[in-house]
């Protein structure tokens, strides 16, 4: 991904868009966005504390007046008592209403003209009856009523109930006081009246700001409700998006920005960091193949088209993506302007179905096309699905005419139905019907025709000419096996005659059999103390004949005395190994020969068995090349082992000429170890490998012999291997090469110690072990490879080795 789209993708929460529609991102939209969360709280408790202020300066408006009034009254009623009581004595007992200025007298007032007993004398409004003293008219337990005495303006409680202001003044020089009760009621009326004015101001306010407070609290929570509305919304429609591998696109065209659902992110495995990404950093990540998004927005400008495009898109891991886009151009009430919105599913399952669906197609029609029958298949409306070259050449049809959709009867009548001499009806079965058809040109057709499970049916037109011969030569065998049978019972009395005569062979060949083993065994033991007796003059003749050689008693005269003594020792030398051959050889057959087993590092035993054949090898310049992993281990006795790997490398060098090659190479397989030794020597016919392995036996007779040997080197090998549990393979080709498999067993993990298989411990007879010999054409298991290594191969072909590659050494094997 490149460098600017990947550092636009970090991990951030994305909330400025709402489904590609974008919210106000000004300044002071932001901050009306941080004080929200307070105004929610603020704006009620301010609504609150208005109306508690408002409450509390009514309640103040309302106290003041009432106790103004009570002021004014207490002053008018205390004045106008010291008035009347300032009045002159010629006023005093006249009815109040003549002798005092009643006018001045307060509203509900009452005047009081009592006598030094508590009597009322006169009063102003009249009293009702029953009211004649001052006491009277006061509540019990007054102050006023019980003192008398004269007195400002004060509140006092009324007989019949309620309060009142009432002021008592005596008259100078008199014992008569003047009294002015005012009752309480009317101010109270007034205060009232004015307390249920202030009252239904305060409630009326007080619901109108309720109002406004619950409207408020309301919209708040319906918009906090449309926000949540719309995250869950958009949860949701992601979660679908996400599942059903699809994400939402928004594209203004004409602000070159594209909005992702946060399912598209996830689809490619980016993590949203912008609300919008711009125009480039999507272009950057489609694929150059599929377009690009210039030319798409050139063609949209132009139309109000709707898309259905698919197109490769890089992932955050850098693959690649199929995406299906379906979109259509809508434009926006609020400004006008363009926007491309639709769907993008992730389609690469279905591409990658659909490659594989097509790659089985052709992998079926190419599978119809190699089978030997003619095939044809046709859906359920007759026409045709698929069919091959050979009911093409059945019919006569060409490639135009066998075209997939085309009805029977059309492509049928474009070709010719074959001749048909006569036909053969077979089983119905079901949807399912089989029949023989002979053709005029001698030819059998065997047709099975089946219905399929949508209609259709499927047709295989099979060539059955070689069956129906080969029916009509069992025909003609049983007949001939008939006869058979009659010749057979002929016969029959004859092999029983036969048998008996068999049997009395039988029995004087186990007689033989017998003799002859006594007479092997005899020779075993002949050949043992004759080799005994032939050792003792042979190694006085050797040692007599190495003193002569080195001069110790004085020189012998002639030269050719030194070169005798020589010959008489290589001789001797060779005699003496001729003799040890035979008898180890003994030593085996007579079962004579103790192992003591252990475990042997092969590379080791095989590179001293290559330094004792290393001085013939290099009078030769034979190149020996050693591919053993030195981890081989061999389970084996040390002597005997040296003796197979001295024998057979020996073997090897002898028979391989100038400049030639030997090689060795070990492999495990299984419990045993394979040692391979090939040569490019002469070769071995392959009517002869079958007597190596036997005792004196040589591939060259006496006549045409040119290599020096008892023959005794290969038995001894093979013999010995098969000791150990193991065998010997010989494979050859004659002016080749050779191949030997020896195998031995390996160490057991556990102790060390492998139990080798007890009828191969105890050796045969030599005439009897010949089979351990591979047969010409049976292959050696475990060869694989090239059989010498290139670094001990000399550079220019050695004279007297193969010309071909080595690899052509596979062809013996």
């Amino acid at each position: 991904m490149p460098g600017a789209v990947s550092a636009s993708l970090s991990a951030r929460a994305r909330a400025d868009t709402i489904l590609g529609v974008q919210r106000p991102t000004g300044t002071a939209q932001v901050r009306l966005v941080q004080a929200e969360v307070w105004l929610r709280y603020a704006l009620p408790a301010l609504l609150l504390v208005f109306l508690l202020g408002f409450g509390t300066l009514s309640a103040l408006q309302l106290r003041g007046p009432y106790e103004a009034a009570i002021a004014a009254a207490q002053r008018e009623v205390e004045t106008f008592a010291r008035l009347a009581a300032s009045l002159p004595s010629q006023h005093i007992g006249v009815p109040p209403d003549q002798g005092l200025p009643l006018h001045l007298l307060p509203v509900g007032g009452r005047l009081l003209v009592i006598d030094g007993a508590g009597a009322i004398r006169s009063a102003h409004p009249a009293l009702p009856h029953g009211a004649d003293s001052f006491g009277a008219l006061l509540a019990s337990g007054d102050p006023l009523a019980i003192l008398g005495a004269s007195t400002g303006a004060m509140t006092v409680g009324l007989h019949g109930g309620g309060q009142a202001i009432a002021a008592v003044m005596r008259r100078p020089g008199s014992d008569l006081q003047i009294a002015v009760i005012q009752p309480l009621a009317p101010i109270d009326a007034a205060w009232w009246r004015s307390f249920w004015s202030h009252a239904v101001v305060l409630c009326a306010v007080t619901l109108m700001l309720t109002g406004i407070a619950a409207a408020y609290i309301i919209q708040t929570r319906r918009a906090r409700a449309a926000d949540q509305v719309c995250d869950l919304v958009r949860q949701r429609l992601d979660t679908a998006l996400g599942r059903g591998r699809c994400g939402l696109w928004d594209w203004d065209i004409a602000r070159g920005t594209i909005f992702w659902s946060d399912s598209m992110y996830v689809l490619l495995g980016y993590t949203p960091e912008k609300d919008l990404l711009s125009f480039g950093d999507v272009n950057a990540l489609l694929h150059p193949d599929d377009g690009d998004l210039y030319q798409l927005a050139h063609q949209l400008a132009a139309s109000h088209a709707t898309l259905d495009h698919e197109f490769r898109i890089r992932d955050a891991s850098g693959g690649w993506i199929w995406l299906r886009t379906r979109a259509e151009v809508v434009e926006d009430s609020a400004d006008g302007s363009r926007h491309l919105v639709g769907i993008a599913m992730d389609v690469t399952d279905q591409r990658r179905l659909a490659e594989t669906n097509a790659t089985a197609d052709m992998r079926l029609r190419d599978a119809v096309e190699a089978v030997s029958e003619a095939f044809v298949l046709w859906d359920a409306g007759n026409r045709l699905v698929l069919c091959n070259s050979k009911f093409r050449d059945l019919h006569a049809l060409s490639s135009d005419d066998a075209v997939p959709g085309r009805r029977y009867d059309e492509i049928m009548g474009q070709g010719a139905l074959p001749p048909v001499r006569r036909g053969i009806p077979g089983p119905e079965r079901g949807p399912a019907r089989t029949f023989e058809l002979e053709l005029t040109d001698g030819r059998w057709l065997q047709v099975s025709e089946r219905r399929t499970k949508d209609g259709g049916y499927v047709s295989v037109g099979t060539d059955i000419t070689s069956l129906k011969r080969h029916q009509e030569q069992l025909v003609a065998s049983e007949r001939e096996l008939i006869e058979t049978v009659k010749d057979l019972k002929r016969s029959r009395r004859t092999l029983e005659l036969q048998t008996q005569q068999l049997a009395d062979l039988a029995e004087r060949h186990l007689d033989q059999k017998a003799q002859a083993e006594i007479a092997n065994q005899a020779k075993s033991e002949f050949l043992a103390n004759m080799s005994h007796e032939l050792r003792t003059p042979l190694n006085a003749i050797m040692g007599f004949a190495e003193l002569m050689e080195s001069e110790v008693y004085g020189t012998l005269g002639s030269p050719r005395y030194g070169d005798y003594c020589r010959d008489i020792q290589q001789s001797g030398t060779y005699l003496l190994s001729v003799i040890d051959d035979i008898l180890h050889m003994s030593r085996i057959e007579a079962k004579r020969v103790k192992l003591v087993p252990r475990e042997i590092a092969l590379d080791a035993a095989i590179s001293a068995a290559v330094v004792m054949v290393a001085k013939e090898a290099a009078s030769k310049s034979v190149t020996i090349h050693i591919e053993v992993p030195a981890s081989l281990r061999v389970f084996a006795d040390e002597r005997a082992l040296q003796q197979i790997l001295l024998n057979i490398v020996q073997n090897a060098v002898k028979f391989t000429p100038e400049g030639g090659r030997v090689g060795l190479r070990g492999r495990p397989c299984g419990a045993f170890v394979h040692l391979f030794v090939t040569d490019t020597g002469i070769g071995i016919p392959k009517s002869a490998i079958t007597k190596l392995g036997r005792p004196f036996e040589q591939v060259e007779t006496n006549l045409t012999r040119s290599y020096k040997g008892s023959g005794l080197g290969l038995a001894i090998a093979r013999s010995t291997a098969e000791l150990h549990g193991g065998g010997l393979r010989i494979r050859s080709e004659e002016g080749q090469g050779t191949i030997v498999l020896v195998r031995l067993p390996q160490p057991t993990p556990k102790d060390g110690v492998t139990v080798m298989p007890e009828p191969q411990r105890e050796m045969s007879r030599p005439q009897d072990r010949s089979r351990a010999t591979s047969r010409p054409g049976e292959p050696i298991h475990g060869l694989t490879g090239p059989l010498f290594g290139s670094g001990s191969m000399p550079s220019g072909p050695p004279r007297g080795a193969m010309s071909r590659p080595v690899r052509e050494l596979a062809y013996f094997v």
